[in-house]
């Protein structure tokens, strides 16, 4: 059935919670697009076929109004008229579902790499430059390169500004959060104090320090 597998793409992003990725499907993509190229090569010839019956049918009429034929030739004429515009909407009909299904898929596609994107480009506020490695293997090539260079370009805005605006809109109520090293860091400098991020250890930091971390698995947030 055309355009069932765009339709799957599709229905694979809607099953996906809000903000969450699945891995790019470059098999179920790489079919659509292909089904795709096979409806061109069905609706080129097509379109030829129903160019030259319309050519046919022009030139029929030109000899009628042009030479005096018997009423035997004009019932001849009007027999092979109607032959030719039957062959011309059955062409006509085949081309136009080649062509909506073009269409349909070509919309799929474009919904499916756009949602895609659009998450990827929230993620921009939320995990600064580097993804976590569990989102980054559902990226496609593309969509990496996508990524890199947005918050290569957010980055640079924030610094030409002088402000970070991936921090909380609401300020929080105290600076400082309590922290969980996840991970071996090693020893780093932060905005208020040279720290040694060993796995494990539990830690009071400031919250703008602890962010980057945190949105990258390496730390958790300890509450209550």
């Amino acid at each position: 059935m055309y355009g069932k597998k765009a339709s799957e793409l599709v229905k694979e992003f809607v099953s996906c919670e809000p903000g969450q990725l699945t891995t790019f499907n470059n098999d179920l993509f790489a079919q659509v697009i292909e089904e795709c190229n096979g409806h061109l090569l069905h609706l080129q010839p097509l379109m030829r076929k129903i160019q030259e019956r319309e050519n046919k049918l022009k030139d029929n009429m030109i000899s009628e109004d042009e030479m005096a034929i018997s009423e035997d030739e004009k019932r001849k004429s009007e027999a092979e008229k109607i032959v030719i515009q039957t062959a011309m909407k059955s062409d006509q009909f085949g081309a136009l579902i080649h062509h909506l299904s073009l269409v349909r898929n070509k919309r799929c596609l474009m919904a499916y790499v756009y949602n895609r994107a659009e998450v990827i480009r929230s993620l921009g506020w939320v995990v600064d430059c580097v993804l976590p490695e569990e989102i980054e293997e559902r990226l496609s090539s593309s969509e990496k390169e996508y990524f890199k260079n947005h918050a290569a370009t957010l980055q640079t805005y924030m610094s030409e500004l002088d402000l970070d605006l991936t921090v909380d809109m609401v300020p929080p109520k105290d600076p400082y959060i309590k922290v969980r090293v996840l991970d071996d860091i090693g020893e780093v400098v932060l905005s208020d104090q040279v720290a040694n991020l060993a796995r494990h250890a539990m830690l009071f930091l400031r919250r703008t320090d602890a962010e980057q971390y945190i949105s990258q698995g390496l730390m958790e947030e300890l509450t209550g």
